[in-house]
């Protein structure tokens, strides 16, 4: 519920979905979940249908998911509460469709410049190779899957379970999971720092809210 410009983080996140043709959505809710349901009620206001799932406690991103199993089709996309997307959802979608996957994971690539000296050694010490501060790009899981609701029997009910766990489980079974690299953006804002930057940034491109 922590403000982005005008409106709060999730209210961001439900706009990005109906703008993918997603009208549907089930809200996981947990401490303080009260204030969420009393802004964004039944969703009607939205242009949505929203449900509630509830815990009691924090559960983990996939023991949180869990909770919510009796709403959820077949098919359905997972995403994390604290970050703002912006790519096509569509083509995530079809993606998944056409791999006949159990789970897709969108993913964004992503560089970040080390602010010291990388050092590489032979197996005896002796330097082979120094990188002054080098830019490092690699692909990163940007909290947003399309599942088959069979991947939640990989989830123990009742239990605080991580998303990776759940994942490597059903992977260690071989199961059909897949990752597809998306172009767009993606605001993490998991601490007060990331937060206060999505905001500046948000004033940025579209002006100060009076």
């Amino acid at each position: 519920m922590l403000p982005v410009g005008p409106k709060p983080i999730m209210e961001h996140i439900l706009d990005w979905l109906k703008a993918n043709d997603v009208k549907d959505v089930v809200i996981a809710t947990g401490y303080l979940g009260r204030m969420i349901e009393q802004y964004f009620g039944d969703g009607r206001d939205f242009g949505m249908r929203i449900e509630y799932a509830q815990s009691d406690r924090p559960m983990g991103h996939a023991g949180q998911l869990k909770t919510a199993e009796r709403f959820l089709p077949e098919t359905f996309v997972c995403l994390y509460g604290d970050a703002i997307l912006d790519f096509d959802l569509k083509k995530l979608l079809e993606y998944h469709a056409k791999k006949s996957a159990f789970v897709t994971m969108a993913l964004m690539q992503y560089e970040t410049k080390m602010k010291y000296g990388v050092i590489s050694t032979h197996p005896e010490g002796r330097i082979s190779k120094w990188k002054e501060k080098p830019v490092i790009t690699s692909d990163i899981n940007i909290g947003c899957y399309v599942m088959d609701k069979k991947f939640l029997g990989y989830i123990p009910r009742g239990e605080v379970y991580g998303m990776k766990e759940a994942f490597k489980s059903a992977m260690k079974d071989e199961r059909a999971v897949y990752a597809l690299r998306v172009k767009g953006e993606f605001t993490d804002i998991g601490d007060i720092a990331a937060h206060k930057e999505a905001d500046r940034a948000y004033i940025a491109r579209y002006g100060k809210i009076p």
